[in-house]
């Protein structure tokens, strides 16, 4: 049986499990593991807890507890990337390349530092990297990433005043599509459903299921049905409390539970769906193409 626990290597970046064998590991504690890239230096952001060994690839080990040493190389690492950022940026702007940089992460033995960019399609940095090499005499990677791994580096707030979901909690990025917002009753404008990276907002998948589970059964928005009062014309409805309003043929308004609802007539068609000007249906497919095909990464 082994203790395992979840090391994070950068603030919301992804969660990453490894034995803590017979360390007196706890939340909060640095660590050094060896990853596929060589050491690195974390911090155990989950409670140990034993399980089973699982599957023919067993789960790496901690090293061992980070030392003073350590957590001076790491202080190190982090003033060295700054450096790097200033230096590549300089660079970039000399050469008037069409990229963006990101940000930097020079790994913990010094062994290669990752430069992390956005750009439109592919960018020629042979010359850009060359410079680099002159420079800090090390292993060189440049990687493109997309928009939203760039908000989730870089940080912000987002429209209800929270420090952005990507860069704070969430380790990994789930499909997002115009449908979701659909579903919860949500503006379909762009501007309102997309986050400060530009495509849909992550937090359109944190409660889909919920709307999904509570809109079961609910007769159709549109829909004629019959209440107690008669019969009407269902305009809106609240789902969290399975609620629908119903105009009836004299204008009334009336708020009706599911369980009112006496049923749908047979002769009856359904009205039509709210109808999206043109440009902003365009809008959204877009939106939701770009939020469901790949991320854009590249590594180079």
């Amino acid at each position: 049986m082994g203790r395992i626990v979840g090391v994070r290597f950068r603030p919301g970046g992804k969660i990453y499990h490894f034995d803590a064998g017979d360390l007196p590991i706890k939340v909060g504690s640095r660590v050094v593991v060896e990853t596929e890239q060589g050491l690195g230096l974390g911090q155990v952001v989950t409670p140990v807890r034993e399980v089973f060994p699982e599957g023919k690839n067993p789960i790496k080990k901690i090293q061992q507890l980070a030392t003073e040493d350590d957590l001076w190389q790491h202080e190190k690492n982090m003033a060295r990337e700054k450096f790097a950022f200033d230096f590549c940026l300089e660079r970039i702007k000399a050469r008037e390349m069409g990229m963006k940089l990101v940000g930097t992460e020079v790994l913990f033995d010094g062994s290669k530092i990752i430069f992390y960019y956005t750009a439109d399609g592919r960018v020629d940095f042979r010359s850009l990297v060359k410079d680099l090499v002159g420079k800090f005499r090390t292993r060189i990677e440049m990687r493109q990433i997309g928009v939203r791994h760039e908000s989730k580096m870089i940080g912000g707030l987002g429209c209800c005043g929270r420090e952005l979901c990507c860069s704070s909690f969430l380790n990994e990025f789930a499909p997002v599509s115009v449908k979701m917002a659909k579903e919860q009753n949500l503006s379909l404008n762009p501007t309102k459903i997309s986050g400060v990276c530009g495509r849909l907002m992550c937090c359109l998948t944190f409660e889909y299921e919920t709307y999904l589970e509570k809109k079961r059964g609910l007769p159709k928005l549109g829909k004629r049905c019959l209440t107690c009062q008669g019969e009407g014309k269902i305009v809106r409805q609240n789902i969290l409390e399975r609620i629908s309003t119903v105009v009836l043929p004299d204008g009334k308004e009336v708020d009706v539970y599911h369980e009112e609802v006496l049923g749908e007539p047979d002769d009856l068609e359904s009205l039509e769906e709210e109808e999206i000007e043109a440009e902003e249906l365009k809008q959204l497919e877009d939106l939701d193409n770009q939020t469901s095909g790949p991320t854009g990464e590249r590594e180079s």
